[in-house]
């Protein structure tokens, strides 16, 4: 039996790297029973996770059956569009996640966004939202637009850093940021995330479309999540664009421990169970009203809770 850590996933097989060798990788398979023992996702195995397994050779060389998965620390997950499952594991024992995101070229939703938080806040993973593209807002016209989503979001008590792959601008400190570390990359189709992780990772071709997508939406080619090594040291998780990110295992009487910017102020609510819906005296309303709380972010807040099939199960 060797341990290793799965370095990618394409659904039936996967790739382990040993942690007893120099970087030796072997293609694996699931053991059936490793499937059968109450799993609720579409993937029992993800990209992250540490694993048990032995080989065996064949024709094509050593070939590996995962025969157990390690305990996680954390992971990142989201509702599954294949309804027969409830969730999808998207990575697994992270040290930190970046969300990149753009103003325009294409937009990011505030909710997209908004949710992406709520579940790295559910699992404990610090997320440093990548403010991409921020080049093509040199116009002052930009500059409010800009600012505000700095307010909104520093606000709320995340790091907001401005990045520009084609200018560098951004990029030394962010490379600091990820050294030694395993870190998440995620986000919509288009927002130059290919274009980021292919500067960070200069050996490693990573196709991203015509250069005149990066002004417009852009072309995303990764299918499956994969794990890749930095050349300062630790590992970078590129994960497939994703078009719109449901909540798994979210109590709606709990859902504004998930937003700092809401909870920091609900002690202050008259009801303890306060909904921050309706009731009186309601501490997060009167601090929305007061612009403490930005109100794209209270909005976010409501439309989860309204979202009956995806937050009170």
């Amino acid at each position: 039996m060797r341990r290793g850590r799965v370095m990618k996933s394409t659904g039936s097989w996967y790739l382990v790297e040993a942690a007893d060798g120099d970087g030796e990788t072997f293609r694996c398979r699931i053991r059936g029973r490793l499937r059968l023992k109450g799993i609720r996702t579409t993937n029992p195995v993800a990209v992250g996770d540490w694993v048990v397994f032995d080989t065996e050779e064949t024709e094509e060389g050593a070939v590996g059956t995962i025969t157990a998965v390690e305990p996680r620390k954390n992971y990142v997950i989201r509702r599954a569009t294949n309804l027969s499952r409830e969730a999808h594991i998207i990575a697994a024992n992270v040290d930190q996640a970046f969300l990149v995101v753009t103003l325009d070229f294409p937009p990011t939703s505030p909710e997209f966004i908004d949710r992406f938080l709520v579940t790295c806040e559910m699992y404990r993973v610090p997320v440093t939202i990548l403010l991409n593209k921020i080049d093509l807002f040199g116009d002052p016209a930009f500059a409010g637009a800009v600012a505000d989503f700095h307010a909104v979001y520093e606000g709320a008590g995340y790091r907001v850093l401005e990045v520009s792959a084609l200018y560098g601008q951004g990029m030394d400190r962010l490379e600091e940021m990820m050294k030694g570390r395993v870190s998440l990359f995620s986000g919509h189709s288009g927002v130059g995330k290919s274009t980021l992780i292919g500067t960070l990772i200069p050996e490693f071709e990573i196709r991203t479309g015509d250069i005149s997508d990066y002004h417009r939406k852009g072309k995303h080619t990764t299918t499956f999540s994969e794990m890749f090594p930095l050349p300062g040291g630790g590992y970078l998780i590129d994960t497939p664009g994703i078009k719109g990110f449901g909540i798994v295992d979210a109590d709606a009487k709990e859902l504004a421990r998930y937003f700092p910017d809401l909870f920091r102020e609900a002690a202050e609510c008259r009801f303890y169970n306060c909904t921050h819906t309706h009731e009186p005296y309601c501490a997060v309303k009167a601090a929305v009203e007061a612009g403490r709380i930005a109100p794209e972010r209270y909005v976010s807040y409501l439309k989860m809770m309204e979202d009956d099939d995806k937050y009170r199960k």
